[in-house]
């Protein structure tokens, strides 16, 4: 067997290899075996026929098709091997010549393990970023508890700023409903600059059962193409009004949120609550910011393939969150004014940083031996096993070669991932 290859981008490589008569030999004869087997010959039970027998009866140009067959599934892994690369997927075959018995020629083309040349992880210039709590923060969390035990009360007066509204509306651009803009029995509290402006003003003032018309431009801005600056009509019926009075931010609002004497000590635990919080987002944004530089500063060609398949688990996620909310992605995309264009232009940017991400660090933990000990990864698996104990699916799944080895490799991209805050440290 000779090969041949061919460099067609970064990230994917075609192979021609030339198979010569000793080759196919070998090829033929598991062919006739494998036809042996499938015939029927008066005189012999079905798979019991001899070799020589059955090379009688078996249509040349059906064994020279298995041998063909044959011959490439045995050797093209061979032929990658070979040439030191790894296909990411099975290759795309395509037999250029073949002469039986003599010689066959082919090309395997196949996206590939990219080459990552990894750059200077030592030097990163990554500062750590410094989240503190401020009062403000504190006092955002206190009227947020405020507002969790505010009261409500039903009101025939007309609609004003921090009154609750139950509405049914729908939103027409040239006279059309358009996506995402209609909805029923939707409670919306006046004042919270949920929707477009102009849209919550234009209730204050109505009384329950008015019927109206709010005529309003979308943002120049807004993140959906076709309502960018639109001129727009939205069709309101107003149900209900809530007066809405907010709980006094004291002493006996704090007993109510736990077990705390005094508004003081209340303060003192969301504090506590926000700087635990602000360590951990601070950490993760900063092992984020790491591997970003550590991109920047390397040559990683991201595979279409792995782009794909990291797509279709963003895909899922999102398809199993919808579910989660009684929608589906289709309507988890209406209800945000998102287009499915859209969309997946976001979904592959994110897709190509998961991508190159994971190589930079799969390399990082190459150059540096960093593994991780069975005994730990039987560790961990026990911890999840805990986890997952009234879950016969998930348990099952631990089970799994395939789920074992993921686990592991996760394991290994955290403690790259250490390695490389502490080099950087």
């Amino acid at each position: 067997m000779k090969i041949k290859s061919k460099k067609l981008s970064d990230s994917r490589v075609e192979i021609t290899v030339t198979l010569d008569s000793e080759d196919l030999k070998v090829a033929q004869k598991k062919a006739l075996e494998k036809l042996a087997k499938e015939i029927h010959v008066e005189g012999f039970r079905k798979g019991k026929v001899p070799t020589e027998v059955a090379a009688k009866f078996i249509p040349e140009n059906d064994l020279n098709a298995e041998a063909i067959d044959i011959a490439v599934r045995t050797t093209v892994i061979e032929a990658f091997k070979q040439a030191e690369k790894s296909p990411l997927v099975i290759p795309s075959v395509n037999v250029t010549k073949y002469v039986p018995g003599e010689m066959a020629e082919y090309t395997a083309a196949a996206d590939i393990v990219p080459e990552v040349k990894l750059g200077d992880y030592k030097n990163l210039g990554v500062k750590r970023p410094e989240i503190k709590v401020t009062t403000k923060d504190i006092d955002e969390v206190l009227n947020n508890l405020a507002s969790s035990f505010a009261e409500k009360k039903v009101t025939k007066r007309a609609a004003k700023l921090t009154d609750e509204v139950i509405i049914d509306f729908v939103g027409k651009k040239d006279g059309e409903a358009f996506r995402g803009g209609s909805a029923k029995d939707y409670k919306l509290v006046l004042g919270s600059n949920t929707f477009i402006p102009g849209f919550e003003d234009g209730i204050v003032g109505h009384e329950p059962g008015d019927k109206f018309d709010l005529k309003l431009t979308f943002p120049e801005d807004y993140g959906v193409k076709d309502l960018a600056g639109a001129k727009t009509v939205f069709e309101v019926l107003l149900k209900q009004v809530n007066e809405v009075t907010k709980a006094e931010i004291n002493d006996e609002l704090a007993k109510k949120c736990g077990p705390f004497k005094s508004l003081d000590e209340l303060k003192s635990d969301i504090k506590k609550n926000l700087e635990s919080q602000n360590a951990h987002r601070t950490e993760e944004k900063y092992k984020d910011d790491l591997i970003k530089a550590l991109v920047k500063k390397s040559k990683v060609p991201a595979p279409e393939v792995l782009i794909d398949d990291q797509m279709r688990m963003i895909r899922e996620d999102m398809n199993r969150n919808a579910a989660a909310q009684g929608m589906t992605f289709e309507n988890y995309l209406e209800q945000n004014n998102e287009t499915m264009e859209n969309w997946e232009k976001q979904a592959r940017e994110i897709a190509k940083e998961r991508v190159e991400a994971s190589l930079v660090l799969q390399n990082l933990a190459l150059e540096q031996k960093i593994t991780i000990s069975d005994d730990l990864v039987a560790a961990k698996i026990a911890e999840l096993r805990d986890v997952y104990k009234k879950s016969p699916e998930a348990l099952k799944s631990l089970k799994d070669p395939n789920v074992k080895m993921d686990i592991k490799n996760r394991m290994i991209i955290e403690k790259t991932l250490d390695f490389l805050v502490k080099a950087n440290s």
